[in-house]
């Protein structure tokens, strides 16, 4: 009974060594417990390292956005060609990221032909969009050149045969296995073209009929942005669209406010310069020669006054006196507040859909360049949109006109044009309905006086 170890009692063991059976069972617990210790960061040490992240982060950021700005005005201030080459920058570069969104992703991205493809829609969008905009405005140097000439007489048809023989390469070169990916890639070209290319192209029509027409909506999303930011994080408290958390109700609507008065202002500043308000009639004019033009109206202060009101004494009148520009521009910064940020809702939306935080990293430290643009296509569209709608001036000249009705109708047109002039004047009071309906039978007996 003595030989036999009762239960409970515990024996010292501090003079016996471990038997190696014990060693091997103990040791990989006790060095896994070891090597947790080492790995585990310590937790001043890890909020030291997200410091020192976030203040590089923000100092390339800093950076890379006085570069962005100086490189910006840089090449506004150096004339209409350097913007031009900025835009189309932008489309490469833009479309570029947009499509390696889809194919990135993809097992079947080692289809060759299809990824030339993509680029080869690219080079034709951009041949038919610039060649329409060099055909319309500088038609006095294109029509003139015996060489330019026949491409711009046959542009159109140049360039749907291009599409036409890419379209007959693309089905020639479908595959069995890879037809997803294959037609995925087409509708996703197309795509990009219309968003990216196709309203980038308005946009450097803007920069052709004069630079306010270009950098003012451009600006206005600038400062929307920064101003949404400034009012959600200083009293935004009802998030506004679930596709980006942090916009706030309260810092949209104050954004839009302090857009429309930086935008009156920055308005009244641009109108003093020809180099902004003037169309490109000179390619090399920069900010130091600047242009020489009629300008127009809009640019022009005018006085309202308001008429008598019955809360108010007789003779009591308000007046104020401003450019209708201003008053354009009201239009232009409530788009560019309340329109155009859902072009970046819809940005953020695509990112969402393929779980990627940027389009590319163009930019460091901020992204691509489809991160920066995503409101600037739709706004630009609007501006050109709006100022040929609202604003442009008539370009027909009489003297033309005439010449082409003289030399170029029959006497046949020139009668039926007279009636279409007639009916027009009437529906418009400018004569009265009796004068349009003598017209009629005197033009039947003049030409029977002439066939006689």
């Amino acid at each position: 009974m003595t030989g036999r170890s009762r239960r409970g009692v515990k024996f010292p063991h501090s003079g016996r060594r471990s038997s190696m059976s014990e060693a091997s069972e103990e040791s990989p617990s006790k060095a896994r417990a070891l090597a947790d210790i080492q790995e585990k960061p310590n937790g001043n040490d890890q909020q030291l390292s997200d410091y020192e992240k976030k203040k590089a982060n923000f100092i390339e950021r800093t950076l890379w956005t006085f570069v962005m700005i100086g490189g910006f005005f840089a090449a506004l201030f150096m004339g209409h060609i350097y913007i031009v080459l900025i835009i189309t920058a932008v489309q490469i570069i833009s479309f570029k990221e947009v499509i390696a969104i889809s194919s990135g992703a993809s097992r079947a991205r080692d289809i060759q032909s299809t990824k030339s493809l993509n680029w080869y829609w690219l080079a034709i969008a951009m041949y038919f969009l610039h060649g329409e905009t060099v055909i319309y405005y500088f038609k006095h140097i294109v029509m003139v050149d015996r060489v330019l000439l026949p491409l711009a007489t046959h542009h159109r048809f140049i360039c749907f045969t291009l599409y036409v023989v890419g379209f007959v390469f693309f089905v020639s070169t479908l595959k069995g296995g890879h037809l997803k990916f294959q037609f995925t890639q087409f509708v996703w070209a197309h795509m990009a073209l219309f968003l990216i290319v196709g309203q980038s192209h308005f946009i450097m029509n803007n920069v052709f009929d004069g630079l306010i027409w270009f950098f003012l909506p451009a600006a206005l999303v600038i400062t929307n942005d920064i101003f949404a930011y400034i009012c959600g994080i200083t009293f935004g408290r009802t998030q506004l669209i679930k596709l980006s958390p942090k916009k706030t109700v309260e810092g949209f609507l104050g954004a839009w406010v302090m857009t429309v008065l930086f935008g009156i202002f920055l308005t009244h500043i641009l109108m003093r310069s020809r180099f902004f308000i003037c169309p490109a009639n000179d390619l090399g004019a920069n900010i130091f020669t600047g242009l020489d033009c009629v300008p127009n109206p809009v640019f022009t202060p005018k006085t309202w006054t308001t008429p008598e009101l019955l809360f108010f004494p007789p003779n009591t009148h308000f007046s104020i006196t401003m450019a209708p520009m201003q008053i354009h521009t009201f239009f232009w910064a409530t788009f560019a507040s309340l329109i155009a940020p859902f072009g970046g809702f819809f940005a953020s939306g695509l990112k969402r859909t393929f779980k990627i935080k940027d389009f590319g990293h163009s930019i460091p430290g901020h992204g691509g360049i489809t991160d920066r643009m995503d409101c600037q296509f739709i706004m630009g569209f609007f501006a050109y949109i709006y100022y040929h709608t609202f604003i442009a001036q008539s370009k027909v000249d009489f003297d033309e006109v005439f010449e082409i009705v003289a030399t170029r109708l029959t006497i046949d047109q020139h009668k039926t044009l007279l009636l279409f002039i007639a009916k027009y004047l009437v529906n418009h009071n400018a004569i009265d309905s009796s004068v349009s309906a003598l017209l009629t039978p005197f033009l039947w007996w003049l030409t029977r006086r002439m066939t006689d």
